[in-house]
């Protein structure tokens, strides 16, 4: 069992990804296909359906709130 701090094991270039760099916003405007994969969703009409709803209440913002 090692008893050395974790940080002696980091090597000088690991850092954190800012925040900047971790949005899921497509450079494009999203479709309803993609805002169903990415909700983990099959794509059919009934989730397709789904998709307009939640883009109708929410705006292309929807897929942000689903994705990290």
């Amino acid at each position: 069992m090692s008893t050395s701090a974790p940080d002696e094991s980091r090597s000088s270039d690991d850092h954190c990804t800012p925040d900047a760099l971790l949005h899921s916003a497509p450079s494009r405007d999203i479709t309803l296909e993609d805002l169903v994969m990415a909700a983990g969703r099959d794509v059919n009409p009934r989730n397709l359906a789904w998709a307009r709803r939640k883009m109708e209440k929410e705006g292309p913002t929807a897929i942000e709130r689903l994705l990290p």
